[in-house]
């Protein structure tokens, strides 16, 4: 019960411009929701799609946006 309480939150919360990955793999941009039909408009790198707000994966889509840590350099020697 908890995820199920968890990933209806997730997909409220998206917004415009927010970068998300499919449950399929399907990476995009949220373009613009259709409130009518449950969903939302993805670009992707072959054009608009549209996919049901239920089809985007909230590990992978959290994952994608998480804040880049600093990469560790490893010297040669």
């Amino acid at each position: 019960m908890k995820r199920a309480k968890q990933e209806k939150t997730f997909a409220s919360e998206l917004k415009k411009g927010d970068r998300i990955i499919t449950k399929s793999g399907m990476h995009g941009k949220i373009v613009d929701f259709s409130e009518k039909n449950n969903s939302v408009i993805i670009e992707t790198g072959a054009g608009k799609i549209t996919f049901d707000r239920s089809s985007i994966s909230m590990e992978m889509s959290k994952k994608l946006n998480e804040p880049v840590s600093e990469k560790k350099t490893i010297e040669k020697k």
